[in-house]
């Protein structure tokens, strides 16, 4: 039987989120030009809820595009070329883009996912936004906003709950 400890409950998942939202608005001095990516699949949620929390603090929408990275991993040697790389995409060209994920790990899907983000247009700065930053870089990536560090060793799995999966919030730390 594997050994599950809640890291983050439903409440304190929230809260991080709300963190987020509030220094994803302070560091963009505001929310004009701005578009959030979410990357498949619990980054897309993550995404949904800051902006939806950014329509209450700022009475705009924000729009969010889903992005599917699969073709640019470079673990996965599918050829998927004319799969769809996004959805709901809207024009990012000159726009503060901000790329949400679950857990930033060894930044390989990060990696993907800005050569995703090449393919549907140039921003004029793309920031990273995690739930949960827990160490192991092998690329030279780094959040700019963090809902929590959660140091841990190799062995250990981290696993993010969305209630619309998984049907109900959390992130819980495994030895595995």
């Amino acid at each position: 039987m594997q050994n599950e400890k809640v890291v983050l409950n439903g409440m304190a998942m929230q809260r991080a989120l709300t963190r987020i939202t509030y220094e994803i608005i302070e560091k963009n001095k505001g929310v004009e030009n701005l578009v959030l990516i979410g990357i498949k699949t619990r980054g897309v949620f993550l995404a949904n809820r800051i902006a939806n929390r950014l329509k209450k603090l700022e009475n705009t929408d924000i729009p969010v595009i889903e992005l599917d990275i699969t073709k640019y991993r470079d673990d996965n040697k599918n050829d998927s070329s004319n799969e769809k790389v996004a959805t709901n995409v809207v024009d990012i060209n000159n726009k503060n883009v901000v790329l949400v994920d679950d857990v930033l790990f060894t930044g390989r899907t990060v990696r993907a996912a800005l050569g995703a983000i090449n393919e549907i247009g140039r921003p004029k700065r793309i920031s990273l936004a995690v739930l949960v930053d827990r160490g192991h870089r092998e690329l030279p990536i780094r959040a700019d906003f963090v809902g929590k560090n959660l140091p841990s060793s190799k062995d250990e799995k981290i696993k993010v709950l969305v209630s619309e999966i998984d049907d109900r919030d959390g992130v819980e730390i495994t030895k595995g």
